[in-house]
């Protein structure tokens, strides 16, 4: 089975797929937000944000909120663009693995067609 047009390797990291979600769904979330959804340390959300910066889907805006720094992350709309694509494409890949038959269902109509 080929990769379908539009998998996103950068999206497809179940933490990075979960921010996306939550971003495409807000204009922007706070960086506890993302980590208490992903349940991703700090050290580890920081390195799924970055890498979803350098690739141009998200933006980071830092401000400082009752005396904390905290960073805040929207979609760009490249990244809006991306999301969408890969939820489609992984739609496609979850419909070919639907519609294909299993080895066990395989197995019994070959079977049935040598008893026949």
């Amino acid at each position: 089975m080929d990769v379908p047009t539009g998998f996103d390797a950068v999206l497809h990291p179940p933490a990075r797929l979960q921010i996306a979600a939550v971003l495409a769904q807000a204009q922007e979330a706070e960086f506890a937000l993302l980590r208490k959804v992903t349940g991703a340390s700090d050290s580890v959300m920081s390195k799924h944000l970055a890498a979803l910066v350098e690739a141009g889907y998200v933006s980071l805006r830092k401000a400082a909120t009752d005396g904390r720094q905290r960073t805040w992350a929207r979609l760009t709309p490249s990244g809006r663009t991306a999301f969408g694509r890969h939820v489609k494409a992984l739609e496609a890949l979850a419909a070919a693995v639907a519609s294909e038959p299993t080895e066990r269902q395989t197995a019994v109509v070959k079977n049935a067609r040598r008893t026949a």
